[in-house]
Order: C-alpha cells, then structure tokens, then sequence
C-alpha cells in the first residue's frame, strides 16, 4: 500500500492543503516549537503574593494582640471600685488599694503613696484609653 502523499507534506482528505492555516510546525524546514518556561514567573509570583500575605497577616496579628490588650484594660478599669461618674475626657487613674483591689481615682500618682496601675480617659465611646 502506497500513499499519495509524502511524510513532509501536509495533506488532509476534508481540509486539503492547509499547513499555512495550522497552529503549528507542519515541515522539519519550520522553526522549533518550544513551550515556555513559566516555572520560574510562577515561582516568583509566588514568593511575591507570599510575602504579601505574610505581611497582612503579621498587621492582622499586631491589631489582634492591640485589641485584645485595649479589651484587659477596659475590663480592668470597668471592674475597679469608683463611687463617681466618669466623665468623657477627663483623665483619671487606676491604683491598687491594700487590700488587693483595683479604684479608679481623679488624684494623680505623684500625689499620694498608692500604688498606680495606669492612667487613663474614656472617650465618647465610654472606651477606656491607656495614656501612660
């Protein structure tokens, strides 16, 4: 059985002659297909979008542990003993009494001899804030 056509030429019984409309090398005379090398652009985007996230993810940590201490203090502050009314804006200081209990006091720490915690204003949002 012998073919009509040669090995190197590029024939097709339903499309005929139609090397120059194929997507690739049809002859040994065309250019060598080579498939890129994306191995490397994929390693570097990587490292990239890993060093981004590492990144959010450590500011992400930073306002996690930040929040977690306004929260302690605000505890701390809500749980001491005071016989007054804070008032928005004023400054006020926590202090630990003998017997081992938190108050919240407007006297300053250079004042009197007691032992200071912190100092601290409340804000609109009757959040405590640390300004010591």
């Amino acid at each position: 059985m012998q073919k009509d056509k040669p090995d190197n030429v590029v024939f097709s019984n339903e499309e005929g002659y139609n090397a120059s409309l194929l997507p690739y090398a049809t002859n040994v005379g065309a250019p060598v297909i080579k498939a890129d090398d994306v191995a490397g652009w994929k390693n570097t985007g990587i490292n990239k979008v890993n060093r981004e996230f590492e990144s959010k993810f450590n500011e992400l940590k930073i306002q996690y542990q930040n929040l977690i201490k306004e929260f302690q203090w605000n505890e701390l502050v809500y749980n001491a003993r005071f016989s007054f009314e804070p008032i928005v804006g004023e400054i006020y200081h926590l202090y630990k009494d003998t017997d081992g209990f938190d108050f919240l006091s407007l006297i300053g720490p250079n004042e009197w001899n007691k032992e200071h915690v912190g100092t601290f204003r409340l804000n609109s949002d009757k959040k405590w804030i640390r300004i010591d």
